[in-house]
């Protein structure tokens, strides 16, 4: 189960590298018939109870050497049809500063991926007033977990709201409710849409400048809901932080006769096998900065050229490509030659150190655990993903009804599975690609602003593929200024890593002051 798992956390490879299959119109007949079915709902995964009234607590957390008091309003929002029906109740949790005025204040909507992934990363990792301790050396902590104060939070900057889509955290479909109109990629933006108008309309905060904040998946949730939001209810956002995200599934697949997904997962294996000492000298006395720059120019040149040319590569030049492919990730030039030139991330992390008897994460190549077998082609099981799940989960139920005064009898889902068969039928024939939505927002919405954090290690959303959708988006000159990247000595959380969380608190403070035109 734990290996299911980790296939749906925050990217859920599991799902998302599909194609949609079959023509628009079968898939559409598919839809509606899957949306027949079951009239009446999964009565099991339904909320059959009342909603209690939200549990309000207050704290206080210092933030860059000032003591910030704050409200924590925790519970669930009724989302109810334009006829006044009852379709789901999905639980959030939203921090507001004390004697500040809502209408001046920014407001972030937070959320991660999955699909099938609660907001408790984000919430307890990187941005809310407390935050799980975990080691900056990439080793794993004895459980159960600490919870410290988070100084590095963004509380005093913007208030913050985070969501827990339908059947994920404490957020279910009300009684009688299919499950199924909430899980696929349009169900999902317009619940998440529909969320953020009531929230937005029932707390007065029409008037505040609007963010997104989404991780991995909750990256393509941006995307998406940046049209959403705009289209639907005509409520135009300041700024979207990217955080280890996804917008284009190409840019990700690896397999078959995607060949761009390979190039761009390249320069994340080169450092990764700088940060574990397997690159040659010349390579290994730079920096990481230095050899990611030098790999993404060979994947981008000469590897991306020699992919093109397929079977046509006269056989000096794919040795000549070998041979530097292999000083560049450490894996020999013989295994990549029976790998013909393409390496996907499972092969990488099964092969790079099998002659230490380790396998590296997924989520943060950093990270090295233990296989049951060292022969095998790809690893058993993520060692980064199980660092974290642990701790986060352990944390997370304590601080929900210690600190928070929740009281709820369900189980707090912070990944599941029940959300799929996940639907991208929208996408049949092509990949799930939700940047086209990014780019008319950003046009539409010249104010609008873009910040994507990428950790070097992250070998699950590699920040190369970012860089290419950003690329790609097909702004004007005068635009392209407004979608900005940072990089993080870590992986995919790259907030786990403190250095990097600090890193990312300065880049999202003057990320936000330039979107609300401050600075």
């Amino acid at each position: 189960m734990r290996r299911t798992l980790t296939l749906i956390l925050f990217v859920g490879f599991a799902s998302i590298f599909v194609l949609g299959n079959g023509s628009p119109a079968l898939a559409q007949s598919k839809k509606a018939s899957e949306k027949a079915e079951a009239k009446e709902g999964d009565k099991k995964d339904s909320d059959e109870s009342d909603v209690a009234e939200p549990s309000v607590t207050h704290g206080t957390v210092t933030i860059d050497g000032k003591d910030v008091a704050y409200t924590a309003t925790a519970g669930k929002m009724v989302m109810k049809d334009d006829g006044g029906e009852e379709k789901a109740h999905v639980f959030y949790v939203a921090y507001s500063i004390d004697d500040a005025d809502p209408s001046k204040r920014p407001v972030t909507y937070c959320f991660n991926g999955g699909p099938g992934s609660s907001s408790v990363w984000l919430h307890l990792g990187m941005l809310g007033p407390r935050r799980v301790k975990l080691n900056d050396d990439a080793k794993p902590i004895r459980p159960p977990h600490e919870l410290i104060a988070n100084e590095f939070s963004l509380l005093d900057k913007t208030d913050l709201v985070f969501i827990d889509p339908v059947s994920t955290g404490f957020s279910r479909p009300a009684k009688g409710q299919n499950k199924n109109q909430f899980h696929g990629y349009d169900e999902d933006l317009r619940s998440i849409g529909k969320f953020i108008h009531d929230y937005t309309t029932q707390f007065g905060r029409w008037a505040s400048p609007k963010f997104l904040l989404g991780e991995s998946y909750g990256g393509l949730r941006a995307a998406g809901l940046s049209g959403e939001l705009q289209n639907r209810y005509h409520m135009y956002l300041n700024g979207i932080v990217l955080v280890s995200a996804v917008v284009d599934f190409q840019t990700l697949r690896a397999a078959g006769n995607n060949d761009i997904a390979y190039t761009l997962f390249l320069p994340s294996f080169s450092a990764t096998a700088w940060y574990h000492d397997a690159l040659p000298e010349h390579l290994q006395s730079q920096t990481v900065e230095k050899v990611v720059e030098e790999a993404e120019a060979f994947a981008k040149g000469p590897y991306m050229q020699a992919l093109l040319a397929g079977d046509s590569l006269p056989d000096e030049q794919r040795k000549l490509v070998m041979a530097r492919m292999s000083e560049l990730t450490g894996l020999s030039s013989d295994y990549i030659d029976r790998a013909n030139l393409r390496v996907n991330m499972g092969q990488f992390g099964k092969e790079l150190l099998r002659s230490r008897r380790r396998v590296i994460g997924r989520f943060d190549g950093r990270y090295t655990g233990i296989d049951s077998d060292h022969v095998g082609e790809s690893a058993e099981h993520d060692p980064s993903a199980s660092a974290v799940f642990g701790p986060f989960t352990s944390a997370m139920n304590q601080y929900l009804r210690d600190d928070l005064e929740v009281n709820e009898d369900r189980v707090y889902e912070i990944l599941t599975s029940k959300v799929h068969p996940w639907d991208y039928s929208e996408f049949a024939n092509r990949f799930v690609d939700a940047s086209a939505t990014l780019r008319k927002a950003m046009t539409d919405n010249p104010y609008l602003r873009v910040y994507a954090a990428c950790g070097y290690y992250d070998l699950a959303t590699p920040s190369f593929a970012m860089e290419h959708t950003r690329d790609h988006l097909g702004l004007p000159a005068e635009l392209r200024s407004n979608f900005e990247m940072g990089f993080y000595h870590a992986g995919h959380m790259m907030y786990v890593h403190e250095p990097s969380l600090i890193k990312l608190r300065k880049d999202l403070i003057k990320f936000y002051d330039a979107a609300l035109g401050d600075k």
